[in-house]
């Protein structure tokens, strides 16, 4: 499923038109992307848990060439699913 189907999917299970689902899906999405941003945690009670977390600077290597190359620091989003979204795919 991609943004477009779930954006259909939304629209048929609410009642919604495509516009307003939309709307409510991005609002939705750049609301968790803020949050995170900030750096604390975004808790879906069910779905599951969006947190942020440090990644140091460190060497790699190019896999093609052997060359060292530097991989910066950034910060790595992670998603926890929730004991409910769990049970839903097993």
């Amino acid at each position: 499923m991609n943004k477009g189907d779930l954006i259909n999917k939304i629209a048929e299970d609410a009642n919604l038109t495509k516009a307003q689902a939309t709307e409510a899906l991005n609002c939705v999405l750049n609301s968790v992307a803020d949050t995170l941003k900030d750096g604390k945690k975004v808790t879906l009670v069910g779905f599951g848990t969006f947190s942020t977390s440090e990644r140091s600077a460190r060497t790699g290597r190019n896999p093609q060439t052997g060359a060292e190359i530097k991989i910066p620091a950034r910060t790595a989003v992670k998603f926890k699913p929730g004991k409910e979204l769990k049970d839903a795919v097993n």
